[in-house]
């Protein structure tokens, strides 16, 4: 996989263009399971399994590629302890903090909408 570089220049940080560092970590913690994970962290530190039973219906390898995906982007700290088997714990990282913050409003606006969300896709005949 290839990472972009951030150059410093504005299209960089512009969501709008498709070759731009900002819309590549925007791709990346925009999905269901990132976002589930973060939420799944949240203050705490959680190893692997326990992580896997929090957020429900996630596969062992969804839940491995975003973890390692998370932790490229600096989101999630990987500690590993050197014991017999290996312990593995992860936790956020600040900025994993700040969005997990933002994923809380997303919760919240979910939570609030719901029964207006479901009414109008009861309504909707495409």
């Amino acid at each position: 996989m290839v990472t972009k570089q951030f150059s410093g220049l504005p299209e960089d940080a512009d969501l709008r263009r498709a070759d731009s560092l900002a819309r590549e970590i925007f791709s990346d913690v925009a999905n269901k399971w990132a976002l589930l994970i973060i939420e799944a962290l949240g203050e705490r530190t959680l190893r692997f399994g326990e992580i896997r039973d929090e957020v429900e219906g996630i596969s062992h390898k969804m839940l491995t590629q975003n973890l390692r995906m998370l932790e490229r982007n600096g989101l999630v700290e990987r500690n590993v302890h050197p014991t017999v088997p290996p312990k593995v714990e992860y936790t956020l990282t600040g900025p994993g903090r700040g969005l997990r913050e933002t994923v809380d409003l997303m919760c919240d606006w979910t939570q609030r909408h719901l029964r207006h969300i479901e009414t109008s896709r009861d309504r909707f005949r495409p």
